[in-house]
C-alpha cells in the first residue's frame, strides 16, 4: 500500500471518530503539518472530507454518498444466510428470516431443524401479525404513529387458544417487544411450537428484517426457548452490523440485559 493512501486511510478512520484539527491529525500521523495538508485539501477537492471555520476537519457528503450507495445493494437475505447456518447449526432448531413487506410479515428463508421435526412455515408464505414473533418485531419495528391502524386491520384468527384476540391486546404486546428488544410466540400460532425472534436494523437503525428460532415444546419447553435468545440476538446483531448498524454502547448494553 503507498505511503500516501495509507495516511489518508487513517485520516478517515480518525475523523470517523471525530472532528479533528490539522495539528491533530499531524500528530497521529506522526508527518509535518504540510504533508497532512496536501492530502486533505486533494480529498477536500473530491468531498471525503470537509472543514468548518475553525479549520476543525470531518468527513465529508461523498464519503456518506457511498457508503449508502454500498449499503443500498445489500440484500439482507445474502447478508443473513451464513449467521441463519450457524444459528441453525449452534441450536438445532429451525431458523426463519422475514421482512415486512405491503403490510404483511413474509418469510424469506427457513432452515429446518437437525432433527426430523419440520415447521409448517414456508419461504414466501405470510406469517400472521398477531401471533408470530416475527409479526410482532416487525410491526413493533414500525413508527409508533402506525401501530394502531395495523392493530386495527387485522382479524386475530385463533390459531390457538393463545392467540392475541383484540387490538387492545395486541397494542399491548407491542408496547413489550419494543420495550424488551425481542418478541415471543408462546403457542400462539401453532400449539405446543414456542418461538423467539429479535429485528433486523440497517444503518439508519430501522427494523428490516426478524430472525427467529421456533421449537416444539417435545424439545424444549418454554423457558428453555427463552434460553435460547442470547445466541438469537448475537446472530441478529451480526447481521444488522454487516447492513450498517452500530448502535451505541449504552444502547447495546440494554440491547442484551
Amino acid at each position: 500500500m503507498s505511503q500516501s493512501l495509507q495516511r489518508a486511510l487513517v485520516i478517515l478512520t480518525e475523523l470517523g471518530e471525530d472532528q479533528k484539527t490539522l495539528d491533530q491529525l499531524a500528530t497521529r500521523l506522526g508527518v509535518h503539518k504540510s504533508t497532512v495538508l496536501r492530502l486533505l485539501q486533494t480529498m477536500e477537492a473530491q468531498r471525503f472530507v470537509t472543514h468548518d471555520a475553525d479549520h476543525r476537519y470531518s468527513l465529508g457528503a461523498r464519503l456518506f454518498e457511498l457508503a449508502n450507495r454500498s449499503l443500498e445493494r445489500r440484500d439482507v437475505r445474502t447478508v443473513a444466510r451464513r449467521h441463519l447456518e450457524r444459528l441453525n447449526a449452534d441450536t438445532g432448531q429451525t431458523v426463519h428470516l422475514a421482512t415486512y413487506e405491503s403490510g404483511e410479515a413474509i418469510y424469506i428463508d427457513k432452515l429446518d431443524a437437525i432433527q426430523s421435526v419440520r415447521m409448517y412455515s414456508r419461504v414466501g408464505r405470510p406469517a400472521p401479525l398477531h401471533c408470530t414473533a416475527v409479526g410482532k418485531v416487525l410491526v413493533a419495528g414500525q413508527p409508533r404513529a402506525q401501530w394502531r391502524s395495523v392493530a386495527e386491520r387485522l382479524d386475530y384468527h385463533p390459531f390457538t387458544d393463545r392467540s392475541i384476540r383484540t387490538p387492545e391486546q395486541y397494542l399491548s404486546e407491542l408496547e413489550i417487544v419494543a420495550a424488551q428488544g425481542f418478541a415471543e410466540d408462546h403457542e400462539e400460532h401453532e400449539s405446543f411450537v414456542n418461538c423467539i425472534a429479535v429485528g433486523i436494523r440497517n444503518g439508519t437503525g430501522t427494523v428490516v428484517s426478524a430472525l427467529s428460532v421456533s421449537v416444539p415444546d417435545m424439545l424444549l419447553d418454554h423457558d428453555q426457548v427463552l434460553g435460547l435468545l442470547p445466541r438469537v440476538r448475537v446472530a441478529a446483531d451480526a447481521v444488522s452490523a454487516e447492513l450498517g448498524w452500530s448502535p451505541s454502547p449504552e444502547l447495546r448494553k440494554a440491547h442484551h440485559e
